[in-house]
């Protein structure tokens, strides 16, 4: 056995001093080439089905075709086709100054270098995990997580089916409903929405049995009076001045979401995906659109003046509103650009009163959402990506803005059923969904950063 071992010792040491030479009856340069350059190959890279090629190869190829099929047999690959680091190493110790040749002439060449780039942007953006680490990542917690997101989801079945019994029919809504026919247990619900102060009167106008005709009829003078008595100026300013709203509308405005839901369904869905996908235009919608009824009182509630910042009821607060100030104005514009979430968590916080469960529900995907967002800012600062960004807000207005004219085309066609879906869903279960995402993201920033 000493003899072969000594031919074979000899062979490779005259590899060495001739690497492109064959270094035995069986091994030749030729049987390590790519079959797209036909030279010898460099990083080779091997597909599913079997085939080997140069890496810069597979780039030029996936680049100019934009396929993601092997460019000899046509079958494609799956996931992002990786070195193999066997082959590779092989080849390196067998034709090492061959190797050494390609690379610099690789370097050289713009498009070569182009080309890799493009295909593993392309590879990171199709596979963010590791097989390894997302296996890691499974077992540290990933039943633990699935077991968290079904709890809550079950969670928001349960509020969503006892919040569909116990609220009245949004068809038998005071909104719904002129005035001049409610009865004097509405005019009471009337009343009592307008603020928790509003209690001490509900005795008073049930005793004195004021329907909706006779509501219309009151003046201040005899709202100051007996039987009525109200001493409150305020009081007495907010009652009037509600009581002119429902005159001009001959029934009652929305005073909160399932009012305003009421009323406006198209519009609250609207809102609501607005909120996910691009909540500044839906703010620039309702400034375009709505900007008495819903844009005004929102600037006013997320950025009060100091002379309003009592402990007056939010619905009292909203009665009577003037143009926003500068300062305000100021204020919005600031987190307009930089902090839109905040704008609705920060609104949905004032109607904690009213909205107990759905403005919790809003504010916690506020602020998934402002994550996500910074997540987003990031992916782009760290791929040197921020000239790309005025293309990015372009395609993202037209998409949007495309999508919005399409739902109102079709919009009296969509059942109302489909519609309650749609809205209870972006409500309730938007948060959860969300809770994923931001899971998913700091995983794959963790991933990075290994």
């Amino acid at each position: 056995m000493e003899e072969p071992q000594k031919n074979y010792l000899n062979t490779v040491d005259l590899e060495k001093d001739e690497p492109l030479k064959s270094t035995g009856p069986q091994i030749s340069v030729s049987e390590f080439s790519c079959h797209c350059c036909y030279d010898i190959l460099v990083n080779p890279t091997t597909l599913n089905c079997g085939h080997s090629f140069c890496r810069h190869c597979l780039a030029l190829w996936w680049a100019s075709s934009k396929k993601t099929e092997c460019p000899e047999c046509r079958e494609k690959w799956e996931g992002f086709p990786k070195v193999n680091i066997l082959l590779r190493d092989a080849i390196e110790k067998l034709f090492p100054d061959a190797i050494r040749m390609r690379f610099e002439d690789i370097q050289q060449n713009n498009d070569i270098v182009q080309s890799l780039a493009a295909f593993q942007k392309y590879g990171n953006d199709q596979i963010p995990l590791a097989p390894n680490t997302a296996r890691a990542n499974q077992q540290r917690g990933g039943g633990f997580f699935s077991g968290v997101l079904t709890a809550l989801t079950g969670v928001a079945v349960v509020l969503l089916v006892y919040h569909w019994s116990s609220r009245e029919s949004e068809h038998d809504l005071l909104v719904h409903k002129a005035v001049a026919k409610w009865t004097a247990e509405e005019v009471v619900l009337w009343l009592e929405q307008l603020g928790p102060w509003a209690s001490l009167y509900r005795e008073r106008f049930l005793s004195e049995r004021v329907n909706g005709r006779l509501l219309l009829t009151l003046t201040e003078e005899e709202f100051s009076k007996t039987p009525y008595t109200i001493e409150n100026s305020s009081h007495r300013r907010a009652i009037l001045m509600e009581l002119e709203r429902v005159k001009a509308l001959g029934m009652k405005p929305p005073q909160n979401l399932w009012e305003y839901k009421a009323v406006n369904p198209g519009r609250s869905l609207f809102l609501l995906y607005a909120l996910k996908s691009s909540p500044r235009l839906g703010l620039l919608y309702l400034y375009l659109f709505d900007y008495t009824d819903t844009f005004l009182p929102f600037i006013h509630t997320i950025c009060p003046l100091q002379e309003d910042s009592s402990g007056e009821d939010i619905v009292t607060k909203l009665l009577d509103l003037k143009e926003p100030t500068w300062k305000q104005w100021r204020e919005f514009l600031v987190k307009y650009s930089f902090l839109p979430y905040q704008l609705i968590a920060e609104f949905a916080w004032d109607w904690l009163e009213v909205h107990y469960w759905t403005s919790r529900f809003l504010i916690i995907n506020a602020m998934l959402l402002s994550v996500l967002e910074l997540f987003s800012f990031w992916r782009i600062w760290s791929r040197s990506e921020l000239k790309t960004v005025p293309q990015r807000m372009w395609s993202h207005f037209w998409k949007v803005s495309t999508q919005g004219l399409f739902v109102a085309m079709f919009w009296p066609l969509i059942p109302q059923f489909v519609c309650n879906c749609l809205f209870y869903w972006a409500l309730y279960f938007n948060p959860i969904i969300n809770i994923d995402l931001v899971v998913k993201e700091l995983r794959r920033l963790e991933t990075q950063v290994l």
